[in-house]
């Protein structure tokens, strides 16, 4: 059996403003299809042979997003929750202890990322193929993708002799002579030219239990701690949860440190199947349909004599004259402007929003709940307007604030209202005011979106001015 093991535990930095550390890129629908690119992940698999039950390792802040999303597909996962992020090394190991907890001797693992684009999927499976036999040797695989251009954005591997028959071979399996880090451009250029050389995936094929021994060779700290983090883990609804204090403790390392730079066992399956890590505007730009100008227009886009450039318009009209190489990206509360050549310095944007104190680092104006979605819509010196939708079935926690008060206006669907001692429905066009300090409760009791204007007035309006008594998502505090 082949587990795929997803890991969708990043913040997409560099893809600001559309991804947030609170709904990075691998939520959202980037790469078009329609889908996320999480949900593209695990769609690409469709069509391999004894595949098994996805292994999805997340951040804890988006486990109900996860969730949902993996529901809408029809499949029935185990969401390993990090509490903190310790790079892939780690990751990997709960995912192995998980994995072996199910299954025995050895089950084979298919590591990928949740937010790669790979255009032509037949290939991707073709290649997995060849990538489980050798790993079924004993190999750790990784694909090593044909370059198509001199790229200082990706690390390379550079491939050593075949490997031997023996050992599993086939299709050009090759042993790894080295690991090269992201390069210059002069020296991609020498490594393209040179032949021999690939970009590195960061998708891997190997056994749990082979990867575990190989992490306790050539990082016995890290293997103890995941050991450990796994022991003292606890089921929760439908997740893992992952203990902070151990995991926490664990040293922060790539696979490619810890393990495969280190090993003798390592081996690339080469890859030639139209793939991007999608970690820039340029890279997206670049996965993406372009029209005879270059461009990539999405959303309300007017572009007047611009070539080149990637426009995004999330939520107005936005008009483009006499660009050239850049990327534009609009969104109900920041605007993004910057040359496709300076792209990766977005990040340094987020840096500064962070240090401010500014929400818009981490949040979008529409946050995403497990009950559905809040969107600010208008904030001044004690109000704010937002706009809830809940979904079917779903409801907001008993709860109660001491610093606000709030008047809820159904205007679509029939909400259910627990008001102190009182529960009663609403219909559109019907309100209620939910005094400060009274405990209440907002349900959709019914098959449609309950959609509600919410008005608070206060001194304070923040999010932490909430008291939870009864959550069915496991939620406590406030």
């Amino acid at each position: 059996m082949l587990r795929p093991v997803i890991l969708s535990g990043g913040s997409g930095t560099r893809l600001w403003p559309v991804s947030r550390e609170q709904y990075p890129k691998q939520l959202l629908p980037l790469a078009g299809g329609g889908g996320t690119m999480l949900q593209a992940t695990l769609a690409r698999l469709d069509g391999l042979s004894g595949l098994g039950a996805p292994l999805v390792v997340c951040n804890e802040s988006h486990r109900f997003l996860v969730a949902e999303q993996l529901r809408q597909l029809g499949a029935t996962p185990r969401i390993l929750l990090e509490p903190v992020g310790r790079n892939t090394a780690p990751a990997i190991a709960l995912a192995a202890h998980a994995a072996l907890a199910e299954a025995s001797p050895d089950p084979m693992l298919l590591v990928l990322p949740a937010d790669h684009v790979i255009a032509d999927a037949a290939a991707f499976r073709a290649a997995v193929e060849v990538a489980h036999a050798a790993a079924r040797a004993g190999h750790l695989v990784t694909f090593g993708v044909t370059p198509t251009h001199a790229e200082t954005g990706y690390g390379y591997l550079v491939e050593g002799e075949a490997a031997q028959a023996g050992e599993g071979a086939a299709h050009g399996v090759r042993r790894i002579a080295r690991f090269v880090e992201k390069p210059p451009r002069v020296e991609a250029e020498r490594l393209l030219a040179s032949g021999g050389c690939y970009w590195n995936s960061g998708m891997f094929v190997f056994g749990a239990r082979r990867y575990l021994e190989e992490l306790a060779r050539h990082a016995p700290d890290i293997a103890a701690s995941a050991e450990r983090a796994w022991s003292a883990a606890k089921a929760d609804l439908d997740f893992v949860r992952i203990p902070a204090d151990i995991f926490g403790a664990c040293r922060a390392e790539s696979i490619d440190y810890a393990v495969m730079e280190k090993t003798d066992a390592a081996v690339l399956v080469p890859l030639s199947a139209g793939w991007s890590d999608v970690g820039s505007w340029a890279s997206l730009h670049e996965a993406l349909e372009r029209d005879t100008a270059g461009n990539t227009l999405r959303g309300d886009v007017v572009a007047e004599a611009t070539t080149d450039s990637l426009v995004i318009a999330e939520s107005r009209l936005v008009a483009t004259v006499g660009l050239a190489g850049h990327v534009v990206v609009e969104t109900k509360d920041a605007v993004l402007v910057a040359p496709r050549d300076r792209v990766q310095d977005v990040k340094a944007v987020v840096a500064r929003l962070k240090s401010l104190g500014r929400p818009e680092h981490a949040l979008h104006r529409e946050v995403h709940r497990p009950w559905g979605s809040y969107d600010g819509i208008e904030r001044g010196e004690g109000f704010q307007v937002k706009r809830l939708t809940i979904k079917p079935g779903a409801s907001i926690s008993l709860q109660l604030h001491h610093r606000r008060a709030e008047h809820w206006v159904v205007v679509a669907g029939t909400a259910r209202i627990t008001l102190g001692d009182e529960v009663f429905t609403l219909q559109a066009n019907q309100s209620t005011y939910i005094p400060v300090g009274v405990k209440h409760r907002l349900e959709n009791a019914g098959g449609e979106p309950v959609t509600i204007i919410e008005v608070q007035t206060g001194d304070y309006l923040g999010e932490d001015d909430i008291v939870r008594f009864d959550d069915r998502y496991g939620r406590v505090g406030g």
